[in-house]
């Protein structure tokens, strides 16, 4: 596997520890962030990049045309309203979840998997509640924008067959901002993680919905 890697949203919590982690293991990575101001010390080269504009990623796609990475790991999330059942939401805050959470990564994923080298490894952040098989309730709108984002990348998948393997990840319950304080694990714990996940899964094929840990999730 070539040692570079391309972060997608790394401004900061788990995007950001991604960016540190490869480049601790010696990986070059290009990172990318919505806010120049944010960009990550131990990044190679930062880029910048709103997934949710159009504009914005065929930007990116035409920077990096040619260029390929072993690891393309597309990280972007929002949790939206924290009263966020159907009954509630409205038609903007649900536009705006399912947008970012769900359809960006995907027209993302389509706009660089060019760039994905042969024997590497594709990932996107997801989350255990994405599981309808684990839907225990709680957050429903959030869940739902999750399990949709599974949904896509099995679909984008059956269309573009891509030789790599495709990793949808769960980070775990990490203490970010998104997490809050009380969450079970640290940045540097999920992101060491992921990392040796996404190394693990180099030279397979297919799908996979796994957590943190390696452990495989179902649908």
């Amino acid at each position: 596997m070539e040692k570079t890697a391309l972060i997608i949203g790394a401004s900061r919590g788990l995007g950001r520890g991604l960016v540190g982690e490869f480049a601790r293991l010696g990986f070059a990575v290009t990172a990318t962030v919505r806010d120049p101001a944010a960009a990550p010390p131990e990044a190679t080269q930062t880029l910048i990049c709103d997934i949710t504009n159009d504009v914005a990623v065929a930007a990116l796609a035409a920077t990096l045309h040619g260029k390929q990475f072993g690891i393309v790991f597309v990280n972007a999330g929002v949790y939206g309203p924290r009263e966020d059942i159907p009954e509630t939401t409205t038609a903007d805050a649900f536009h705006h979840l399912f947008w970012t959470n769900a359809v960006a990564p995907i027209r993302v994923l389509n706009a660089l998997h060019g760039n994905l080298a042969p024997d590497g490894v594709l990932a996107l952040m997801t989350s255990r509640m994405g599981s309808n098989a684990l839907n225990t309730g709680g957050g429903d709108m959030y869940r739902a924008s999750k399990a949709a984002l599974n949904s896509l990348v099995l679909s984008w998948a059956a269309r573009a067959k891509p030789t790599q393997p495709v990793l949808c990840v769960h980070p775990g319950w990490v203490r970010t901002d998104m997490g809050g304080a009380n969450a079970t694990l640290s940045v540097e714990e999920s992101v060491r993680g992921m990392a040796a996940l996404c190394l693990g899964a180099a030279g397979s094929t297919g799908v996979a919905f796994k957590d943190y840990a390696g452990a495989t999730l179902t649908w």
